[in-house]
């Protein structure tokens, strides 16, 4: 039986192809280009807009590419205030100076994210292809701070700074953020470009993920793991599911992965995946209404009911609050349905029977 549609709680759109970094695990400049010629116009973004407070009152996070690079970003941005939907900003930073503070707090996102992938000079700008890129998220970062617009730090997890969690955990705390997400990365799309031995192996997921509960159990900042839906599992063993789900205002029905449950995510130009990390599309905003594709996709149905799942994350006892990576299990398998492969656990012989 399929699951009952779920309350749509996030929406990231990728406002544009567009950027101007090269980062290690994204496009090439040149492509970014090319690509956002096929960006969605002010009309189909505003006919967008309209859709999604249509169905609900989710968190749209204008995104990118670089989305301070599209030209009518706060009008849009506006635009979706008036319609009484939440904001937000994915950005990489380094594109806020004086008057781009100014225009981000005029326009009203209610919360800003922005991308730091080491905790110095050296290793971001590695990361993200340009030198200086660390010394300008951080004045963004700063000028954002003393307009009280609410900051979260968003970091991608590769081998080139797992070393420096401690370090990033500092940094988050200079920056003075009120969450820190932590991106476990996914091997997919433009990831691919990261080779092999720079990925973590499922041991090392593990170790993570009890680091961040036991830096979650210690203080009230809230530290999320992204793409790493093992973390509810870990939290339910060490009896911390409840605490966080109060801390971070989520439903008891929250679970790990949430690709096409409680969030979806719309391309530059226009076409509606689980997530941003799961390149399986299920319509396009351009040909059908977003509510009809939310509400009639066979592949968004199926990732909404643990049934579906295979392998050992189909008979596990948290399947019903973790789910596993479907975007990393597609990676693996061709198949987003097929089990976990970053996940240490065994499930218990007992549910298997």
């Amino acid at each position: 039986m399929i699951a009952q549609l779920p309350e749509l709680r996030l929406v990231f759109w990728e406002t544009t192809a567009g950027c101007n970094l090269a980062c290690r695990h994204c496009r090439r400049l040149d492509v970014s280009r090319e690509l956002s010629k096929a960006d969605l116009t002010t009309g189909e973004a505003r006919r967008l807009i309209e859709e999604l407070a249509g169905v609900g009152r989710p968190v749209l996070v204008f995104s990118g590419g670089e989305p301070l690079l599209r030209p009518d970003l706060f009008e849009l941005a506006r635009y979706a205030k008036a319609r009484e939907l939440p904001i937000a900003l994915a950005t990489n930073g380094t594109l806020i100076d004086m008057p781009m503070a100014d225009a981000i707090e005029d326009a009203g996102f209610d919360r800003v994210a922005i991308s730091f992938d080491g905790a110095d000079a050296a290793t971001h700008d590695a990361f993200r292809g340009q030198a200086g890129a660390f010394e300008k998220a951080l004045d963004g970062s700063e000028r954002l701070h003393a307009r009280h617009v609410s900051l979260q730090v968003n970091t991608t997890l590769t081998q080139h700074n797992l070393g420096q969690l401690d370090a990033m955990h500092d940094l988050v705390e200079v920056i003075g953020a009120d969450a820190w997400h932590l991106f476990m990365f996914v091997p997919v799309g433009c990831g691919l470009e990261i080779p092999e031995e720079q990925q973590l192996a499922a041991e090392q997921y593990e170790q993570v993920l009890e680091w961040i509960a036991a830096k979650s159990r210690a203080q009230e900042r809230f530290i999320r793991a992204t793409c790493a839906p093992q973390y509810f599992r870990v939290l339910a063993q060490e009896h911390l599911l409840g605490r966080y789900r109060s801390a971070s205002h989520l439903s008891a029905m929250t679970k790990g992965c949430l690709a096409g449950t409680g969030i979806c995510f719309v391309s530059h130009q226009g076409e509606v995946f689980p997530c941003g990390y799961l390149p399986v599309a299920c319509g396009s905003v351009r040909e059908q209404p977003f509510p009809e594709i939310w509400e009639h996709s066979f592949i968004l149905a199926t990732l909404r009911d643990a049934d579906f799942l295979k392998g050992k994350c189909g008979v596990c006892e948290f399947r019903q609050i973790c789910s596993g990576c479907r975007a990393r299990a597609y990676a693996a398998t061709g198949d987003y349905l097929a089990e976990e492969p970053c996940c240490a656990y065994e499930p218990r012989p007992t549910s298997l029977a």
